[in-house]
């Protein structure tokens, strides 16, 4: 059984609902997560995301990242200010554009930038010195795999150096939250396991540090999540479907005690079964 504790709240949704011209896309989202300590270990939180195409993922993370003004709710994440300043207690506040990292699909990198420059790019807010951000910077190449093509531009690098270097800088320009749109879509085996290992590197350099993303893929997210969460149409008491998405279950990997496995167990595969009736259903 794998040992943890749940501490204070890292992020809360409160009533959250959008709308689109008069139409409800999702609606009474609420779910909060709480930072995760094992004993001995620097442990950030991962959080998945499934749904059906058209099921409102896209909006609700948008909500999530401050893009979306939401019809009614709200997103709270923590005050990292605060957080520097007192580090046992975590302040939430509410959030706005910039406070999350958002990585597309394509991983997206600017093309005049080598990947020094874009890392020093995301700092540009931060409140440390030039010569302490050349050290944070120095320190994540190195623990990144990055300090040799630390000069070339995007177009330089290989699938693997992209997504490490468009992951660690959200990581540098936002703090701790970094939102992640279908990470895996349409990469072979190689360019998988280098996101995996960025995952890694993300809950392994900070406590707070939390990755939520979206994906099709059901293995992937119980394999690496420790909170996953279905979106989906609920049913409504006449059987039929309702044509706004909410969130249907969620579950608590760590609780099930599914979590930080590495390899996925009979006890994994039984969920993944279920996970994917609850998406057929809805």
């Amino acid at each position: 059984m794998s040992t943890y504790e749940s501490k204070d709240v890292i992020l809360r949704v409160e009533n959250l609902s959008v709308i689109y011209d008069g139409k409800t896309i999702i609606k009474d989202i609420n779910f909060e997560e709480k930072d995760t300590r094992r004993g001995g270990k620097v442990q950030g939180q991962t959080i998945a995301f499934l749904g059906r195409s058209g099921r409102g993922k896209s909006t609700l993370f948008r909500s999530l990242t401050g893009l979306e003004t939401p019809a009614t709710g709200k997103v709270l994440i923590p005050d990292i200010a605060k957080y520097n300043t007192d580090s046992s207690v975590i302040h939430l506040k509410e959030v706005h554009e910039g406070d999350v990292g958002f990585v597309d699909q394509k991983y997206t990198l600017f093309r005049h930038k080598t990947v020094y420059q874009s890392l020093h790019f995301a700092m540009r807010h931060a409140k440390t010195g030039a010569k302490e951000n050349k050290d944070i910077i120095e320190r994540h190449l190195k623990d990144w795999g990055l300090t040799k093509v630390r000069d070339q531009y995007p177009n330089e690098l290989s699938g693997g150096q992209r997504q490490r270097t468009a992951i660690l800088e959200q990581l540098l320009n936002s703090g701790i939250f970094i939102v992640l749109d279908e990470p895996f879509s349409g990469l072979d085996v190689g360019n998988i396991l280098n996101v995996k290992e960025a995952f890694q590197l993300v809950n392994n350099s900070h406590e707070l540090n939390t990755l939520i993303f979206s994906t099709h893929d059901i293995e992937l997210a119980v394999e690496l999540a420790d909170s996953i969460y279905i979106v989906g149409h609920p049913k409504l008491e006449n059987g039929e479907l309702a044509t706004y998405a909410t969130l249907l279950k969620q579950y608590d990997l760590k609780g099930l005690d599914l979590a930080w496995k590495g390899d996925l167990t009979p006890e994994h595969l039984t969920l993944i079964k279920e996970i994917k009736q609850v998406m057929l259903d809805s």
